[in-house]
C-alpha cells in the first residue's frame, strides 16, 4: 500500500509540475489569478445571496439549492483538512512557483474546486444546457489552484467531487 501512495504522490507531484511550470506566462497567470476567485467565498457566497433575490419559482428553488450546497459541502471540507492534513505543495516541492501571501491552511481537499462546484452543480441539473459553461469554469477553478501551487491534483478532484455530490443532493431534496 505504502509504494502505491508513494507512487501516486509522484504522479501528482509531476503533473503538478507540468501545470505550475507555465507560471511565468503573463496571459495564463492573468487568466488562472482571475479564474480562481471564482470559486472564492466572496464570489460564491455574493453569488449564491445574488441569484436567490434575483429569481423566482424553481428558479429560485435551484439558487437555494446552490447557496445550500455551498454551506454544506463546508462541513466536510473542513473536517477533512483537519483529519488528513495535508501541506500545501508550494511547502513540499521545492520547484512550486506560487503567488506572495499563499494560503497557510491545509491541501486537501480543494475549498475553492468545492464551493464552484457546489454551487454550479444545482443549475447544470435544472438547466443542463448551462453544462457547456458551468462545467468548463468549474474546471478551470480547479487547474488554477494547480497552476498557482496551491493544490495538488487530487485535492481538486476530490473537491470536485465533493462540490458536485452536495450539489445533487441539495438539487434533489429542495427542487425534485
Amino acid at each position: 500500500m505504502t509504494r502505491w501512495i508513494q507512487t501516486m504522490y509522484g504522479f501528482e507531484c509531476r503533473v503538478l509540475l507540468r501545470v505550475n511550470r507555465h507560471f511565468d506566462k503573463k496571459l495564463l497567470n492573468l487568466f488562472f489569478r482571475t479564474v480562481t476567485h471564482l470559486g472564492g467565498a466572496d464570489v460564491t457566497i455574493a453569488s449564491a445571496l445574488l441569484l436567490i433575490f434575483l429569481s423566482s419559482g424553481e428558479a429560485k428553488l435551484t439558487a437555494i439549492a446552490s447557496a445550500l450546497a455551498l454551506s454544506a459541502s463546508h462541513i466536510p471540507v473542513h473536517i477533512i483538512k483537519q483529519l488528513f492534513p495535508r501541506k500545501r505543495p508550494y511547502l513540499m516541492i521545492n520547484e512550486t512557483k506560487f503567488p506572495a501571501n499563499p494560503l497557510q491552511d491545509h491541501s486537501f481537499p480543494s475549498g475553492h474546486t468545492t464551493a464552484i462546484f457546489s454551487v454550479v452543480t444545482p443549475y447544470v441539473l435544472f438547466n443542463p444546457q448551462l453544462a457547456s459553461v458551468l462545467i468548463p469554469l468549474g474546471i478551470c477553478v480547479g487547474i488554477s489552484r494547480i497552476y498557482l501551487g496551491l493544490h495538488y491534483p487530487s485535492d481538486v478532484l476530490a473537491g470536485g467531487m465533493l462540490g458536485a455530490i452536495t450539489g445533487i443532493l441539495c438539487f434533489c431534496i429542495l427542487v425534485l
